[in-house]
């Protein structure tokens, strides 16, 4: 086993996120205001619809049987709760990244109605009483939202974030809990997967004011994965994932690996890349039926894939020619993926704008 590593010191998130080339356009800011009004509107509607909803509550008796909205009345919408945490994510990000292209009034709005100290008290305590509830995927999303509270200048991030306090602090502490517990990861391509949880939490706990998790994250990373070698990329893609478990472990080992160190596991782990090798997850897969809840899981593995393909670009030294392929393939993977977003079908439309989001402004907002 490798030795326990400082965490990696990211790229700034509040910059448009950089590859490599010194003198490569940045796109993604540009990509991204170009979709701004789009997914400022059809974030604000799923996360006030109520209906339909998948809830993941026990049901222990009949007093159970409650509309989902008592439970959760800030994440009621978007059909389940962690669509919408993210999709709240997506709406504080267009409000920090692209004010001038979004009715920054109305999502306001929204935000005010949903993220109150009330609301969120409520969150946290369902938290902790269903410990394992939204373990890992929604807790690292909670977290994510917190730190783009943050990180918004003004008084209205301000008091999001503190009403978020709570429920971080209650995700703060389950996540310690679990770390400890959890002998393995979990490594297929949907919401239980550690490694893209875990990254997401290293990109966000320091903003999110929770920098004690980033230790124990940081070693739970690096004893799941630092020797791994040759990833099984034959098996991708499973045909419901919208992860890669390939590439989202190599995202999370970038975010804790010195570069150089990081370009040398890279190399153990996904030889050929060079080459064009391997095309599995170098290759947008097809997506048969985009309509079907789970076959659309794919749209989500195409934009979650150029999202990673271009953070491993932007973590290998300059020169190192794998950077470019992986580039070429995030670009790829952007055409193929994009399109879906706004699709008019709630299946793709109640979470898949997050995803575009992730691949076209970077990761979710770092220490301010």
């Amino acid at each position: 086993m490798n030795e326990p590593h400082e965490p990696h010191e990211p790229n700034d998130p509040n910059e448009p996120y950089q590859a490599n080339e010194p003198n490569e356009p940045s796109e993604k800011e540009r990509e991204f205001g170009q979709y701004a009004a789009r997914f400022a509107a059809v974030a604000t509607a799923n996360v006030t619809r109520a209906y339909p909803n998948f809830p993941a509550h026990l049901l222990r008796g009949p007093e159970d049987l409650v509309e989902p909205r008592r439970h959760h009345p800030a994440f009621y919408g978007s059909y389940d709760w962690h669509s919408a945490v993210h999709m709240h994510w997506l709406l504080v990000r267009l409000l920090r990244r692209c004010p001038d292209r979004v009715r920054a009034d109305e999502v306001t709005a929204v935000l005010d109605e949903h993220l109150t100290a009330d609301a969120l008290a409520a969150e946290a305590d369902y938290l902790r009483a269903h410990p394992s509830f939204e373990r890992p995927y929604g807790w690292a999303w909670l977290l994510a939202l917190t730190a783009e509270c943050r990180s918004l200048p003004g008084p209205a991030g301000e008091r999001w974030a503190k009403a978020l306090e709570p429920a971080a602090d209650a995700v703060r502490a389950l996540l310690g809990g679990w770390l400890e517990r959890a002998t393995y990861p979990v490594r297929h391509g949907v919401h239980t997967n550690s490694a893209f949880a875990l990254g997401l939490v290293l990109d966000s706990a320091a903003a999110a004011g929770v920098k004690e998790i980033v230790e124990p994250v940081t070693e739970a990373v690096l004893g799941w994965f630092a020797d791994d070698r040759d990833a099984p990329v034959h098996w991708e893609p499973s045909g419901q994932d919208f992860l890669s478990p390939t590439l989202t472990e190599a995202e999370a080992m970038c975010r804790v690996l010195p570069q150089e160190e990081f370009a040398r596991w890279l190399e153990r782990f996904l030889p050929g890349v060079e080459w064009g090798a391997p095309v599995t997850v170098l290759t947008p897969p097809v997506v048969s039926d985009p309509a079907d809840p789970q076959i659309g899981h794919l749209l989500g593995l195409i934009l979650s894939r150029a999202a990673a393909l271009r953070r491993l670009a932007a973590a290998l030294p300059y020169g190192d020619p794998r950077a470019d392929v992986l580039r070429t393939a995030a670009r790829d993977h952007l055409a193929a993926g994009l399109p879906a977003t706004v699709s008019g079908d709630f299946t793709a439309d109640h979470w898949l704008a997050t995803f575009a989001a992730l691949a076209l402004d970077g990761p979710p907002a770092g220490e301010p």
